[in-house]
């Protein structure tokens, strides 16, 4: 990922990029913990990953994307949806995550293409794990 002069982190992340940062989700004990219980994978079947990536945008605009959030490092809970589960496997669950594994400084209103950038990472994982039985 290259970087700004601000450090925040230009998100245009393509294939080889994402990859390494898979690689990276990977072979963190806590990231890689995470997995879509069959309930989850059957609502995302059931709803269409159309309608899961809008949950992702909503959760990412209200919870994560405002320059303060009252109750960061508790607003992603840890299960009764999908997104959420991929937010933790992805470090997108906090502002504190997000500094430590994309470089986005805290207490700055996240752009849009900084939003679009996680919702596109939630969503490849939820496809990635999707395609595993």
């Amino acid at each position: 990922m290259k970087k700004s002069q601000s450090n925040l982190t230009l998100l245009e992340m393509n294939g080889e990029e994402l990859k390494r940062l898979f690689n990276r989700l990977d072979h963190s004990k806590f990231r890689s913990s995470f997995h879509l219980a069959k309930k989850y994978k059957d609502y995302c079947n059931e709803k269409g990953l159309d309608v899961i990536e809008q949950h992702a945008r909503d959760f990412i605009s209200k919870r994560i994307a405002p320059a303060v959030i009252l109750n960061d490092g508790k607003q992603t809970p840890m299960k009764n949806h999908p997104v959420f589960i991929a937010q933790h496997a992805t470090a997108s669950c906090c502002r504190g995550c997000l500094y430590k594994w994309y470089h986005i400084k805290p207490h700055t209103q996240l752009n849009d293409s900084q939003q679009e950038m996680i919702v596109q990472v939630i969503m490849a994982w939820i496809k990635r794990k999707l395609q595993r039985k």
